[in-house]
């Protein structure tokens, strides 16, 4: 068996794993921290605290992002560079690398930051704007994590 193969499938399990926290962290995880009042009995944490322990989660996830996107990058370039070219995989690379980092690099410090001037930071339009856009990049973060694992899958079995 070609040793190659190890590698594709540790970059799949890469991809399909960073897609799996996505799902878990915006759909199952926000939504409990963020209700923690329908949950937790006797004890009442405001949104502004909800929203620490949020950050915090998201903050630890970016160290994952930042290894996916070097990941990506890396594995991308060496098919690259072996003339297994495809537009669909590129483009949805590209895509895994920028919003990772974007998330990673610039949303997730940004509210932190913020979050760390007070409750009044957190409740402008600046950090509302921000937080907005991190959960649209979040969005597009899943979508093309599941376009390049379902891409690098097909062309995995075609060579």
């Amino acid at each position: 068996m070609n040793k190659k193969i190890y590698i594709d499938f540790t970059y799949l399990i890469i991809l399909a794993a960073t897609f799996g926290a996505v799902i878990v962290l915006g759909a199952l995880v926000a939504p409990v921290v963020f209700n923690t009042d329908k949950i937790v009995v006797g004890m009442l944490i405001d949104n502004y605290n909800e929203g620490i322990i949020m950050g915090e989660i998201f903050h630890r996830f970016s160290y994952w992002s930042y290894v996916v996107a070097v990941s990506v990058i890396i594995y991308e370039a060496a098919i690259y560079k072996t003339g297994q070219r495809d537009a669909i995989s590129f483009a949805a690379a590209v895509t895994v690398v920028f919003s990772a980092l974007m998330f990673s690099g610039v949303y997730a410090p940004k509210i932190l930051a913020m979050q760390a001037l007070g409750v009044e930071a957190t409740q402008s339009d600046t950090f509302e704007n921000i937080h907005l856009a991190s959960e649209l990049d979040f969005k597009i973060l899943a979508v093309s994590l599941i376009v390049l694992f379902v891409r690098r899958l097909m062309l995995l079995r075609t060579t």
